[in-house]
């Protein structure tokens, strides 16, 4: 059954199917009937008025088989907009998307106050001009903290924030239904229903940037939990002779992944001030220094993505973050390492980079409010013809 669909029972029956169309159209009435458990009547039934409010339609291609010829289901784009935004200590970036979180608009601003009502007013304000005054269904907002129950931020430590109802505040400058997550949860949703791992049942999201995050998806849902947000990815150790991270680990994920920790080492050894970029660039041209600091991190980043694979037993991971570009310089060295750490008789691990920047966070945070209007899309009276 698709993510978020819950029950077999009346409009129950039409939201599990349109999430399950959404999720791994384009599908055939008989497989959705099967992969919903129900008789192919009931699936006929249900499938109606998804047509009928214009969220699904059948396409041009006829698949023949058992019984009379059918046209597959897909979700249909539409003209509804939904707005996504991701919110960091210094920048919201935003999409405007359709029904299928496929992007219309974007862009970023950066924010000039973190007081929860000047945030607000910016995130609105820059979904509106992405929209073009277009009324949007609704929006969803995610950032690095955490927000259960999808309305109150109960911590967001690059923001300062603990318990502010930021839903209520965007809402009312939006003036369209808004659903606040955690960054990672709404990038692995995005992931799983409209990006790089779109309809696959179990998979991991591995995030290399200013920090490291990961996000799980089993059974075809995403894995959510009271810690999300507090960065537990960060602390997995990785290297015993590798340099200390802000908390004291040495040799975590965070020490010898993130961007900050990979800056800092290389401007202790040069004894200059060095960004990420500067780095990358010297390494590339076989400088001593950097050239072992983004090995070691392309090592990590090889440890790192086996563990994943062999504690969380996915054969699928989707890789994505600024930092994937020390992949670029000292990719033999990751996928070397990655082997060494995989039982050889071990499945082949699908890695899927994603390079879509901080847009694809933006859209993951669309995904979510989409998810969340399934229910009163198919409440909604259908229009007459």
């Amino acid at each position: 059954m698709s993510t978020d669909a819950v029950g077999t029972r009346g409009g129950e029956v039409e939201l599990a199917a349109l999430s399950t169309i959404l999720v791994h159209g384009p599908v055939s009435r008989t497989e959705l009937a099967g992969r919903l458990a129900l008789s192919q009547s009931t699936m006929t039934r249900a499938v109606k008025p998804l047509i009928d409010r214009g969220l699904v339609h059948e396409t041009s291609e006829v698949l023949e088989g058992p019984g009379r010829p059918s046209r597959p289901l897909v979700g249909t784009a539409g003209d509804r907009r939904y707005g996504g935004a991701k919110l960091t200590g210094d920048e919201v970036f935003a999409v405007v998307t359709d029904m299928l979180a496929t992007e219309l608009a974007s862009d970023r601003r950066a924010l000039r106050s973190h007081e929860p009502a000047d945030v607000a007013r910016e995130v609105a304000a820059l979904l509106r001009e992405l929209a073009d005054d277009a009324p949007l269904v609704g929006a969803g907002v995610s950032l690095g903290g955490s927000a259960a129950d999808g309305r109150t931020v109960d911590r967001a430590p690059f923001l300062g924030w603990r318990d502010v109802r930021f839903g209520d505040l965007v809402e009312s400058e939006l003036g369209a239904p808004v659903v606040i997550d955690n960054d990672l949860s709404a990038l692995t949703a995005g992931e799983h229903w409209f990006g790089e791992a779109r309809g696959l049942e179990d998979f991991a999201v591995v995030t290399i940037g200013a920090g490291i995050g990961l996000g799980l998806v089993r059974h075809d849902q995403v894995v959510r939990t009271p810690d999300m947000g507090l960065g537990l990815a960060g602390h997995v150790p990785l290297d015993p002779t590798g340099p200390r991270c802000f908390a004291g680990h040495r040799g975590c994920s965070t020490a010898m992944l993130a961007i900050p920790s990979i800056e800092a080492q290389a401007s202790i050894g040069l004894q200059r001030p060095v960004g990420f970029d500067e780095v990358l660039a010297l390494a590339a041209e076989a400088e001593p220094v950097c050239s072992e600091i983004v090995a070691s991190a392309a090592r990590g980043v090889g440890r790192l993505l086996a563990l994943v694979a062999n504690l969380a037993m996915v054969d699928v991971i989707v890789v994505s973050g600024e930092g994937l570009a020390v992949l670029d310089v000292a990719g033999a060295a990751m996928r070397r390492q990655l082997t060494d750490d995989r039982d050889p008789e071990a499945h082949a691990l699908d890695l899927r980079m994603d390079r879509s920047g901080f847009s694809r966070w933006a859209r993951g945070a669309a995904t979510v409010a989409i998810q969340a209007s399934l229910r009163g899309l198919i409440e909604a009276p259908v229009s007459p013809r």
